[in-house]
C-alpha cells in the first residue's frame, strides 16, 4: 500500500515482535488462502469492495484479528474494535451511534468483534437492525463454534468463515519473516527449528513470541536445550466446548474403525489436555455396547474393568488400564445388531400398544386363571428332544417379526448358526418332539 512501511522495516524494537511483523496487506497472511485467495469468497469480496458481515471462526493466533483490520484498510471503512470481554450495551451503543454519523456523510465502518460468543442473547440481537441496514459491516471473531454460541437470528445475516490452525509450511514462512526483520537466522539446530514449529501447535502469535525468547541465546541450541528455554504450549482444548466433542468423537469413530494406534492418539490428546478421565471410561463403555455387542461379550466387562481399575488407582497409574481397554475395543470385533434389534423393538412397541401376552405363556396362580386359559398348553423348551420347542411368543394375532440380526464377525456368528437352527425348527423340521413335563409347570 503506498505510504506504508515495508512488511520487514525494523520499526521500534520495543514493540513485541507479533506486532512488528503483524501484515500490511491481506495477501501477506499466512495460512488463510481458502477464504483469502483472489477466487476466495472473503478475496472476492475485497476485490468487488463489498464486504458482507461475517463470523471468523478458528483457532487463537490464526489471524482474525489482523484480517478484520486489513478488511477495513483495504475497503476504506472506518475500523471500530470492541472485544465481548470488556465491553457491555453501553459500549455498543456510542458504537453505532458513531457508525450511524460517519454513514450520514458518506463513510461505512467495520464493527470487528472480539470474542463475539461471550456477548449474550440480548446483546448479540442489538446488532441485529444495524447489520440489517447496513449501519456496520460486522465482523466477529471466535474460537468456539458458532452453531452452539451465537443465535439463530444473527448467524442467519452472517456468513461464517472457518479459519485453519497455521501448518508447518506458515509457521516456516513466519519463522523465515521474523529472521528478516531481526536480521540474523535463530540460533537453532535444523532439529530444534522443527521443535519450535511442533510446539507453536498452530499458534502464529504464540510462535512468534517464542521466537523473542530465543534470538538472542549466544550459540545455537538444540531441541533439549530449546525445551529448557521456553515453555511447551498448553494444548488446546476445552472440556466444556467444541474441542471436548471434537476428540471424544475422533476417539470413538477410530475405535469403531478398528484403529488402535489412532484411538490411542485421541486418547492421549484428551488426557494431555486434561479430560476427566472417568468420563473417557464412561464414554468407552457405551461404546462397547453400541458398536460392539454380542459380536464380543467380553467387550463390556473389559470396559468396566478399566473404569474399576481406575478409580482404584487414579492417575496416571489408572490411565493404564483405560489404555489397555481402548486397545481391546478398537480391535474386538464389531456389531450393531443388538443396538438396531432394540431401536426397531422399541419402535414396534409403540405402535403396538398394550396388546397382551399369549395366554399360554402367562402364568396361572389362581383357579380362575387357569379357567380363563392362563397356562394352557405351554411347552417347556427343556422338556424337547432339542431343548426348543417353537412356541410363539409375540401377542395373539401379531406376526412373527425379526429384530435382531447377528453379524458374521466374532461370536455373533456362532449366534447366527443357531438361530438359523431354530428358525429351521421352528418351521417344522425335525426334532420338535416333546417329553412330557414332570409335573405342572407355569414358570
Amino acid at each position: 500500500m503506498n505510504g506504508q512501511p515495508s512488511l520487514f522495516d525494523v520499526d521500534d524494537a520495543s514493540r513485541p515482535l507479533a506486532d512488528r511483523l503483524r501484515p500490511r496487506t491481506l495477501e501477506d497472511v499466512v495460512g488463510q488462502g481458502h477464504v483469502l485467495g483472489a477466487d476466495a469468497p472473503i478475496g472476492r469480496m475485497v476485490a468487488a469492495q463489498r464486504l458482507a458481515s461475517m463470523v471468523l471462526w478458528g483457532p487463537p493466533g490464526c489471524g482474525k484479528t489482523t484480517i478484520a483490520r486489513l478488511l477495513a484498510e483495504q475497503t476504506d471503512l472506518a475500523f471500530e474494535p470492541l472485544s465481548a470481554t470488556f465491553s457491555g450495551v453501553a459500549d455498543l451503543r456510542k458504537v453505532f451511534q458513531a457508525a450511524q454519523r460517519r454513514r450520514e456523510i458518506g463513510q461505512g465502518t467495520l464493527l470487528f468483534v472480539d470474542e463475539i460468543h461471550r456477548f449474550n442473547r440480548a446483546q448479540q440481537d442489538s446488532f441485529l437492525p444495524y447489520v440489517e441496514d447496513g449501519t456496520v459491516v460486522l465482523v466477529g471473531a471466535t474460537t468456539e463454534n458458532p452453531s452452539f454460541e451465537l443465535n439463530g437470528a444473527l448467524l442467519s445475516r452472517t456468513q461464517v468463515f472457518v479459519l485453519k490452525r497455521l501448518d508447518d509450511a506458515a509457521l516456516g514462512t513466519l519463522i523465515t519473516r521474523a529472521e528478516a526483520l531481526i536480521g540474523h537466522p535463530l540460533p537453532l539446530t535444523d532439529d530444534a527449528r522443527q521443535a519450535l514449529i511442533a510446539m507453536a501447535d498452530g499458534d502464529g502469535r504464540y510462535l512468534l513470541n517464542m521466537i523473542e525468547l530465543v534470538q538472542s541465546l549466544p550459540t545455537p541450541v538444540d531441541s533439549p536445550a530449546l525445551a529448557a528455554a521456553v515453555q511447551k504450549r498448553a494444548p488446546l482444548y476445552d472440556k466444556a466446548q467444541e474441542g471436548h466433542y471434537n476428540l471424544i468423537s475422533a476417539l470413538h469413530k477410530s475405535m469403531r474403525g478398528s484403529d488402535p494406534d489412532a484411538a490411542l492418539y485421541w486418547l492421549a490428546r484428551m488426557l494431555d489436555g486434561g479430560e476427566d478421565p472417568l468420563f473417557i471410561a464412561r464414554r468407552i463403555t457405551r461404546f462397547a455396547t453400541e458398536d460392539i455387542g454380542m459380536a464380543d461379550p467380553n467387550a463390556v466387562p473389559q470396559a468396566l474393568a478399566a473404569w474399576d481399575v481406575y478409580e482404584r488407582l487414579g492417575s496416571p497409574e489408572g490411565e493404564l488400564a483405560i489404555a489397555q481397554a481402548v486397545v481391546y475395543l478398537a480391535t474386538a470385533p464389531k456389531s450393531i445388531g443388538v443396538y438396531r434389534a432394540f431401536s426397531a423393538a422399541r419402535a414396534a412397541a409403540k405402535r403396538t400398544g398394550s396388546l397382551m401376552p399369549p395366554a399360554h405363556i402367562l402364568n396361572a396362580p389362581t383357579r380362575l386363571m387357569k379357567n380363563l386359559g392362563y397356562g394352557a398348553g405351554y411347552e417347556y423348551d427343556p422338556d424337547t428332544a432339542t431343548g426348543f420347542s417353537g412356541a410363539n411368543y409375540f401377542p395373539d394375532g401379531m406376526p412373527r417379526q425379526t429384530y435382531y440380526e447377528p453379524t458374521s464377525g466374532g461370536y455373533e456368528r456362532a449366534i447366527a448358526e443357531r438361530l438359523r437352527h431354530w428358525a429351521q425348527l421352528r418351521e417344522g423340521g425335525p426334532g420338535l418332539e416333546k417329553h412330557e413335563p414332570d409335573g405342572d409347570d407355569t414358570a
